[in-house]
C-alpha cells in the first residue's frame, strides 16, 4: 500500500553558507578526524509532527577507529547543515539542531517517511529488522543509502535481498522522477560529483520500486561511488567549492521531498 504525504513546498533559491577556516578543515580532513567537537549521539524528540532527519543506526559488533561507528559518518554536521538548508527553502517544518536515531527494529520508524543510511557496506540485517524495515518501505517509507563504494554495494544488494527478495535495483537517469521533486536535475549523471573516497570512481544512482516498474513509487535509492552527506558536513568550511556543495544539497532536497509525496 502507497502512502501519500503531500506538503506545501515552495523554491526561492538554494543557500550555502560559506565561512573561514579553509585550511583547519584540509589539515582535519587529511589527518582522519572531524574538526569541532567529538562525536557525540544527540538526544532523540518525541514525535510530534515536525519532519526529523532520521539516521539508521546498526549493529557492527564494534567500534570504527576514531571515526566512530559506519553508521554515524558525518554526524551531526551533516544533518544539521541539511536540514537548514530544508528548513531555508522549503515550508517544512523542521528540527534543525539534530536527528533522530533508530534501529531499523524501531517501531519508531513508522512515524517518519524518510530514514538515511551511511556506510551500508558494513550492515547486516536481522530477521525482526529486515520483517519491520520490510512493512516501512512497503507502507509507504522512503530509504537513502549513501557514504559507499563499490565493494560496499554488494552487501548492501545482499542486506536488500532478505528485506526485499523479489526487488531488483534498476539505474535511475534524468528521467526519474525523483530527480524532478524540487530541482530539475535533468542530468545527473553530468554534474560531476566527485566521489569522496576516489575521483576515478564514477557516481551511479540505483533505485527499488513497487513491483518493480520504474514508473510506480520508489522505495529505496543508493548513491553508489559517493558521499553527499561529506559535502553536508563540510559545507560551512571552505574545503570544497561551493559549486558542489551546492550539487550535492539538491540531490538531497529532491530526495526527501520525493519521500514525502509520493
Amino acid at each position: 500500500m502507497t502512502v501519500r504525504r503531500p506538503f506545501a513546498i515552495v523554491a526561492v533559491g538554494l543557500l550555502v553558507v560559506t565561512a573561514a577556516g579553509v585550511l583547519l578543515a584540509q589539515q582535519d580532513f587529511r589527518r582522519g578526524r572531524r574538526s569541532g567537537p567529538q562525536f557525540e549521539v544527540q538526544g532523540n524528540t518525541e514525535y510530534d509532527g515536525r519532519f526529523v532527519f532520521i539516521r539508521l543506526r546498526y549493529d557492527t559488533g564494534g567500534g570504527f577507529g576514531r571515526r566512530g561507528a559506519p553508521w554515524s559518518h558525518d554526524y551531526p554536521d551533516g544533518e544539521v547543515h541539511f536540514s537548514k538548508i530544508l528548513e531555508e527553502i522549503t515550508l517544512l517544518r523542521i528540527r534543525t539542531d539534530g536527528s533522530n536515531i533508530l534501529s531499523l527494529d524501531d517501531p519508531e520508524l513508522f512515524n517518519y517517511p524518510v530514514a538515511y543510511m551511511a556506510e551500508p557496506g558494513y550492515w547486516g540485517v536481522s530477521e525482526i529488522e529486515a520483517a519491520n524495515f520490510r512493512q516501512y518501505l512497503l507502507k509507504g517509507g522512503f530509504a537513502i543509502f549513501d557514504d559507499f563504494r563499490g565493494y560496499d554495494w554488494d552487501n548492501l544488494q545482499e542486506q536488500m535481498r532478505r528485506v526485499l527478495p523479489e526487488a531488483h535495483w534498476i539505474q535511475l537517469d534524468g528521467k526519474s522522477a525523483v530527480f524532478h521533486s524540487f530541482f530539475e536535475i535533468d542530468h545527473p549523471e553530468d554534474l560531476k560529483i566527485p566521489s569522496i573516497y576516489d575521483q576515478s570512481l564514477i557516481p551511479t544512482y540505483w533505485g527499488l520500486f513497487e513491483e518493480n516498474d520504474p514508473n510506480k513509487r520508489m522505495l529505496v535509492i543508493a548513491n553508489v561511488n559517493n558521499d553527499i552527506s561529506e559535502y553536508w558536513e563540510f559545507s560551512g568550511s571552505g574545503f570544497f567549492p561551493v559549486a558542489l556543495d551546492n550539487e550535492a544539497y539538491k540531490f538531497g532536497v529532491n530526495y526527501v521531498i520525493y519521500g514525502l509525496t509520493h
